[in-house]
């Protein structure tokens, strides 16, 4: 098997030698486990305009697309498509690691037409047998709502998961996400609340038991650096969150690296792209400190107009923040 530019770059920040080119980027090609017709998004006509719901073929399609790119570090699938990439013999050769979801929390079920599941604490459930696991490493999602009751399910669902996977050989790492109910904790300790979360989880495990790094939400410098910096052993990523505008998916790369994360995973990010390797391979540059966010922006809409494709916003739009937690840390736009 082709070594992975994951396993080499790992082994560099954990030895305490990160430098520039060692960010990784992971595409998160697992939304087919959030539901139905509408998770894998939408297909691009030839003029790079939505086309209606991609079919599961296309989908597969598109993330083999990505893997014969040989840009990102990471592609993370549902065990299912990881399945039949590996039938498809789609990572032969390939320096990327393939990576299954193992679990999936319910606040993840968004996309099932007509559902409410979002709406309640998030439970914990496990669709993927480890049994039958199609890889060795996959993602484990914990979503802590503030709630003993719900949380202590949450985490002897997650110490089951750890017993299953260390018999199947396969190594996880941990995504947690945001508190889904919107009361459960105040806006201003919300970044606070999820750090103390993963180190209290943590303190109680050994070295044989964590996982190989942690996939969070990005809120702030200041909670990011505070987890970054609190154990040099545990390397922190940052999860994508919503779709938003281009300036915002370079902004989240730039920001979370400056501040300790070494590592980013995005789903909608990319999946919504107008063209999603031209997207990754600016989103390098930007990772590489080859590129800010803006210059990546209006690099890639030149590199859509050279294709003949037509960008979803304008640049004007694109250039623009619009999440509020990467607004306190951005650069202006130049005139």
């Amino acid at each position: 098997m082709t070594a992975t530019r994951y396993a080499a770059k790992l082994a560099r920040i954990r030895a305490g030698v990160y430098t520039t080119g060692d960010y990784m980027i992971a595409d998160a090609k697992d939304a087919d486990v959030t539901g139905g017709i509408p998770a894998t998004g939408s297909r691009r006509d030839a003029q790079g305009r939505p086309a209606g719901p991609r079919t599961r073929p296309e989908f597969l399609d598109q993330i083999r697309a990505v893997i014969d790119q040989d840009v990102v570090d990471i592609m993370l699938t549902s065990a299912g498509n990881l399945d039949a990439l590996n039938e498809a013999q789609a990572f032969r050769g390939s320096a990327i690691q393939p990576a299954f979801r193992g679990n999936e929390t319910t606040c993840v079920w968004g996309n099932i037409r007509g559902g409410r599941y979002t709406e309640a604490p998030s439970r914990p459930y496990r669709g993927a047998d480890l049994g039958f696991a199609p890889g060795d490493l996959c993602l484990y999602s914990l979503t802590f709502n503030n709630d003993a009751e719900a949380d202590t399910k949450m985490l002897d669902a997650y110490a089951a998961f750890r017993r299953e996977a260390r018999a199947a050989g396969v190594k996880h790492f941990l995504e947690v996400f945001n508190p889904n109910r919107p009361d459960a904790v105040a806006k201003d300790a919300l970044g606070a609340y999820v750090t103390d979360c993963i180190l209290r989880l943590q303190a109680s495990m050994t070295r044989a038991e964590r996982p190989e790094f942690l996939k969070v939400a990005y809120n702030g410098p200041e909670a990011m650096q505070q987890l970054a910096a609190h154990d040099p052993s545990m390397v922190v990523g940052v999860l994508g969150g919503a779709g938003a505008t281009h300036r915002d998916t370079f902004e989240l790369i730039a920001q979370s690296e400056r501040h300790g994360a070494r590592l980013a995973l995005f789903g909608r990010k990319i999946n919504q792209a107008e063209d999603q390797c031209l997207l990754i391979a600016w989103m390098r540059r930007v990772a590489d400190r080859a590129a800010t966010p803006e210059e990546a922006v209006r690099g890639y809409h030149a590199d859509l107009a050279r294709k003949g494709l037509h960008p979803d916003r304008a640049l004007d739009a694109d250039l623009t923040i619009t999440s509020e937690v990467l607004r306190f840390d951005a650069t202006p736009v130049a005139v």
